[in-house]
C-alpha cells in the first residue's frame, strides 16, 4: 500500500464557518476542552457534510438527458454528464463534496477521541455512537463515489480513500489511499459499533444519526455487501406494511407548490430519518442546466408504461416546470446571511440524506434475494398502492409470472458481484427501477448502476452517443485536483 502525504488542507477546508470550527483551527495547547457530554454534542453538529453530492451524481445517470436548450449549456453540467474531470471547485462540485467529508470526519474523530481521554464513559457512548456513524457516513460516501464499486474478488487491491481514524495534531500528516476491502471492513466496524451505542434522545433528532437514520444507513451498507440477513435484522422495526411511515406523496398535491416543497425535507415527515444543511444551490439548477431530467421524457420515466402496474406513478402528478427541463419539488433553499445590510451570505439546501423508503426498498431486496418471493409480493404492493394513481388492491396485485414479464432477463445487463437467479434478476430490476423514480434527482440512481455495473448511453444532439460501459473506469470520479497535486494517485483512466 502506498505512503502518500497529504496537508492539513486536503483534509480538512481552511476557514470552517462556526465555533466548533474555530476549535480545530487553534493548536492543541490552546484549544477549548471537549470535557462535557454538551461540548462533544456541539461539535458532532458539523460531523456531517455541509455540501450537496446530489447534483453531479444524477447528472451522470439515466435518469438526465439532453434538453437541446442551448442557451443552458454550462461547463460544469457539460462535464458532468459526459462523465469528464470536474475542475468546478464551487458549491455542488465533486472536489466541494470531497473536502466537506473530510471536514466532517475532522469533527467525528475530534469528538471520538475526547471521549477516549475522558476514559469512555458511559454516559457519553451516546455520542461515542453517533460520531462514529458520522464517521463511516462520510468515508462510505467518498468510497461509493470516488473508487470503484464493492467487489469482494478485487476489493483488496482497488484504490479506495483514506480512512482517517485519528484528528489531525500535525501541519503534515502522512496518511496512506487505504483500499477498498480495508475502507469496507472500517466502515463495518464503526456501523456495528455506532448501532450499540446511538440513541434518538435530541432535541432535533433528525439531523442526528438517531436510531432510525442508523438502521437506514446500515441497510444501505449491507445491501452493497450483500448481507441480506442484516438488512432485515436493520429493517425489522419498520415491518412489511409500514404505511404512514413512508412518504405519502398524494398529500404534497393537496397543497400549493411551495408548500409541497418545504414539506419534502421537513423533520415532520414519518419518512425523513436523517436530514441535513448543505452548501448548494442546487435547487436552482432545474432552471440553468441544459442535461437533467427533460419534459420530452417525462412519460419514458414516469408514464402509464413504466410500472408493474402499468398505471401513472404520483410522481408525475407532481412535476414540474414546462416541457423543456422538469423536476419533481424535493429541495428548498435557505439564505443564511453574513451580513444582512450589505445581502451577503450563502444559500443552503436541505437534503435528505436517509428515509423509510430506502429503507423498505432494501428491505424488499433482501427478502428477494433470500428467496423469500411471496413476502417480497406483498412488500411491492404495498409500496405501489402508495405511489400509484387510481391503484386497485385487487387488480394491480403483483405476481412472480407479472414481475417475470414485465422485466425478463437480459444476458450480461444486470451484474452484481453476487450470483441471481433469473427469477432473481428480474425482481431486483423491478425494484431497481422503482428505486429509480423514488430518489429522482437525488443521486442514488448512481450508486445502483456501480453496484449493478449497468451501461448508461447519454445522446447529445448533433453529437455521437457518449457510453459509460459496464466496468467504465469513470464509474470511480476522478479525485479532484487539489489532492492529486500532493501526491496521492490518481484513479485510472
Amino acid at each position: 500500500m502506498r505512503k502518500i502525504k497529504i496537508t492539513l488542507s486536503l483534509l480538512v477546508i481552511l476557514g470552517l464557518s462556526s465555533s466548533c470550527d474555530d476549535f480545530l483551527s487553534e493548536i492543541p495547547d490552546n484549544r477549548t476542552q471537549l470535557d462535557t457530554p454538551e461540548k462533544i454534542s456541539e461539535i458532532l453538529v458539523n460531523a456531517y457534510p455541509q455540501a450537496n453530492y446530489m447534483e453531479f451524481a444524477e447528472t451522470m445517470t439515466d435518469n438526465v438527458f439532453d434538453s437541446g436548450d442551448l442557451t443552458l449549456t454550462n461547463i460544469k453540467n457539460s462535464q458532468n454528464y459526459n462523465w469528464e474531470m470536474q475542475d468546478n471547485l464551487a458549491q455542488d462540485s465533486p472536489s466541494n463534496y470531497w473536502d466537506a467529508c473530510y471536514t466532517a470526519i475532522a469533527h467525528a474523530n475530534q469528538a471520538l477521541d475526547a471521549i477516549e481521554k475522558l476514559g469512555d464513559p458511559s454516559n457519553l457512548l451516546p455520542q461515542k455512537g453517533e460520531a462514529l456513524l458520522a464517521r463511516a457516513y462520510s468515508h462510505y460516501m467518498l468510497v461509493s463515489l470516488f473508487s470503484k464499486r464493492y467487489n469482494p474478488a478485487t476489493a483488496k487491491t482497488d484504490l479506495g480513500i483514506p480512512y482517517i481514524l485519528k484528528p489531525e495534531t500535525v501541519l503534515l500528516a502522512q496518511y496512506k489511499r487505504n483500499s477498498v476491502e480495508e475502507v469496507y471492513k472500517f466502515i463495518k466496524a464503526d456501523i456495528e459499533e455506532g448501532l450499540a451505542y446511538v440513541t434518538s434522545d435530541y432535541k432535533q433528532p433528525k439531523f442526528h444519526f438517531n436510531r432510525a437514520a442508523a438502521n437506514a444507513f446500515a441497510s444501505r451498507f449491507y445491501t452493497v455487501i450483500g448481507d441480506w440477513d442484516s438488512v432485515l435484522d436493520v429493517s425489522n422495526e419498520l415491518g412489511n406494511k409500514p404505511g404512514s411511515q413512508l412518504r405519502d406523496y398524494q398529500s404534497y398535491l393537496d397543497v400549493d407548490f411551495e408548500t409541497g416543497t418545504r414539506k419534502y425535507s421537513d423533520e415532520g415527515e414519518n419518512t425523513n430519518l436523517l436530514i441535513a444543511s448543505a452548501s448548494s444551490i442546487y435547487s436552482r439548477s432545474f432552471y440553468l442546466n441544459r442535461f437533467q431530467l427533460t419534459g420530452a421524457d417525462r412519460d419514458l420515466m414516469l408514464g402509464a408504461g413504466t410500472n408493474l402496474v402499468s398505471k401513472t406513478y404520483l410522481y408525475r402528478a407532481l412535476s414540474y416546470n414546462g416541457q423543456i427541463t422538469l423536476f419533481i419539488p424535493k429541495f428548498v433553499e435557505y439564505f443564511r446571511y453574513t451580513n444582512a445590510n450589505a445581502g451577503i451570505g450563502q444559500p443552503f439546501d436541505a437534503l435528505v440524506l436517509l428515509s423509510n423508503d430506502e429503507l423498505f426498498l432494501n428491505r424488499i431486496e433482501a427478502h428477494v434475494m433470500n428467496n423469500q418471493l411471496s413476502i417480497a409480493n406483498e412488500e411491492i404492493d404495498h409500496f405501489l398502492s402508495l405511489r400509484i394513481t387510481g391503484y386497485n388492491a385487487t387488480t394491480d396485485k403483483v405476481s412472480e409470472a407479472k414481475i417475470v414479464a414485465k422485466y425478463p432477463v437480459i444476458s450480461d445487463e444486470y451484474t452484481p458481484f453476487y450470483s441471481l437467479t433469473p427469477v432473481q434478476t428480474s425482481y431486483i430490476k423491478a425494484l431497481a427501477e422503482m428505486r429509480r423514480r423514488e430518489f429522482l434527482h437525488e443521486g442514488l440512481r448512481w450508486l445502483d448502476i456501480k453496484r449493478f455495473a449497468l451501461k448508461v448511453t447519454h445522446k447529445t444532439f448533433n453529437q455521437a452517443d457518449n457510453v459509460l460501459e459496464k466496468d467504465d473506469l469513470r464509474k470511480a470520479i476522478q479525485l479532484p485536483l487539489h489532492v492529486t497535486n500532493t501526491g496521492i494517485e490518481k484513479n485510472p483512466r
